[in-house]
């Protein structure tokens, strides 16, 4: 059974179809003929893919097998599978699987027309299979559909940051951390620096933007995607801020839901958010909390920070009652000559393990500070900014070995193992 490709005078004519933009994702193709190569290449500079990093390289699935042995998978991967059959292509998505993340999107560019393998690789979890002869639109609209479609998930995961205690570095931490998701993993990021009074992102990131996220929450009846966007700053190709003024010109008393509107059409649009919520106790820093899908704690090892922890991680276990537990980063260890509850004793008294133990270094920390830099600049080698990577990875979803990240397609191989058999 064949599935009836478009005509090529139904692709050219008439009105071009609605397409959605797709959204700020890394897109990485691997092509076998320059035919398509083409394509996907043309389609960069089509104004829907504005926000999205598309990378077109040759030499098919064995390229990518390659590549993902020791880089992280993108949002979405493109493989064209110009010769073969069935089993053939199953063959290399098996390889393909060791190396995958769990949330990475698979494309499949087959000649082939064939709608029983195209149900099977949909029923087993590949997003979708394209039929050559294809063109540009053909090619956004398949991806578009990916994150545009009714009741797709929305693209984005939203990473809340706060302190348990004023001063503890919560802010250092979330800025360094989005850092290394944004540049190590090459995964598109924006923070959201919700402290409009006394925010520190854009001192930390050497940006003095006109506009931010004051004009986003004072201005709910112009917020949309376009807007949002012209108030976002670019730190670098994957990383995004939205600044505060920090300014006090005026009160900045919030509404519990005034928030809402900014994260929605963040996480439509980009792959992680990471929240940088001020120490303080209001119903929208709360409803943040509780609304993030991962929640990191910095403390430091004091009795103020310990009582504030418990009480901190009573609320949001009872509020999350099906989530992963807050994370926790203990900043600012090992002070000279000042007693410290010991990093054991802390993590005991809460019943949480730290996922990161940050050691006290002003001199580092004040030398990226004044510069305006991230650690990995100042220090890139050093045990404190590894420290940041490894959170970033666990954030990320990318500390599962790579044995495990391929049971997307586990289904599917399975099945074509006991045909060839």
């Amino acid at each position: 059974m064949t599935m009836e490709a478009d005509a090529p005078g139904d692709r050219v004519s008439g009105a071009a179809p609605h397409i959605g933009p797709v959204p700020r994702i890394a897109i990485q193709a691997f092509c076998e003929t320059p035919d398509v190569a083409s394509v996907i290449e043309a389609a960069s500079a089509d104004r829907r893919m504005n926000k999205a990093h598309l990378k077109v390289q040759m030499g098919g699935a064995s390229a990518a097998v390659e590549l993902y042995k020791s880089a992280p998978t993108p949002n979405v991967i493109v493989l064209e599978f110009a010769a073969g059959d069935g089993p053939q292509l199953v063959g290399a998505l098996e390889q393909l699987a060791e190396s995958c993340d769990s949330g990475t999107k698979v494309v499949i560019i087959g000649h082939m027309n064939d709608i029983g393998l195209y149900r099977e690789l949909i029923r087993r979890g590949v997003s979708d299979y394209l039929i050559t002869p294809m063109d540009t639109l053909r090619f956004i609209g398949a991806i578009s559909e990916l994150y545009n479609a009714p009741g797709a998930e929305p693209v984005g995961r939203t990473v809340a940051v706060t302190g348990l205690k004023g001063g503890v570095g919560a802010s250092t931490v979330a800025h360094n951390v989005a850092w290394g998701i944004a540049r190590t993993l090459n995964i598109s990021t924006v923070i959201a620096d919700m402290d409009l009074g006394f925010g520190t992102a854009g001192l930390d990131f050497n940006q003095d933007p006109p506009q931010g996220i004051a004009e986003a929450v004072f201005s709910p009846d112009r917020l949309d995607s376009n807007f949002l966007d012209r108030l976002l700053s670019k730190c670098s190709e994957t990383l995004s801020l939205l600044a505060a003024p920090a300014t006090l010109d005026r009160l900045y008393d919030f509404q519990e839901t005034s928030f809402d509107a900014v994260i929605d059409i963040l996480r439509a649009s980009t792959p992680c958010i990471v929240l940088d919520v001020p120490h303080v106790w209001t119903a929208w820093s709360r409803r943040m909390l509780i609304g993030a899908d991962d929640i990191v704690l910095v403390a430091a090892p004091d009795l103020a920070n310990l009582r504030n922890a418990k009480s901190m991680m009573d609320v949001l276990r009872a509020s999350r009652p099906n989530d992963r537990r807050p994370r926790l980063v203990i900043n600012m260890a090992g002070v000279p000559k000042r007693p410290e509850i010991s990093v054991q004793d802390f993590a005991k008294a809460i019943d949480c393990q730290p996922d990161a133990v940050i050691p006290f270094d002003p001199a580092l920390f004040g030398t990226a500070a004044n510069n305006g830099q991230m650690i990995a600049e100042v220090q890139p080698n050093g045990k404190i900014n590894e420290a940041f990577l490894d959170l970033a990875r666990m954030l990320a979803g990318r500390t599962e070995l790579k044995k495990s990240r391929g049971s997307l397609l586990a289904p599917l191989l399975d099945r074509f193992a006991r045909k060839r058999a």
